[in-house]
């Protein structure tokens, strides 16, 4: 077996693959096939995660690592050049 299909049985693949299917039938589910939007939901659901870390560790005190958050949602949202 490879390293790729130990990874699929893992839990955090399958709860991966879920999201992705959720954002798939956001786009499929629709009038017409759209590969570049079902990307863009994919980064900003990214992006969302990033946001509610930097938001968990506010409300938790950890100002430095909710700095640190916040620049890697950043980081993506430049990479992808998605506009915030």
């Amino acid at each position: 077996m490879t390293l790729f299909a130990d990874w699929q049985n893992d839990m955090v693949w399958q709860t991966m693959n879920e999201r992705i299917k959720e954002l798939a039938e956001t786009v499929y589910g629709s009038a017409h096939y759209d590969d570049f939007k079902f990307a863009e939901l994919i980064v900003r659901d990214c992006l969302a995660q990033a946001d509610a870390l930097r938001d968990a560790l506010e409300s938790d005190g950890e100002d430095q690592q909710a700095l640190g958050a916040d620049w890697v949602g950043l980081a993506i949202a430049r990479h992808f050049g998605v506009e915030l």
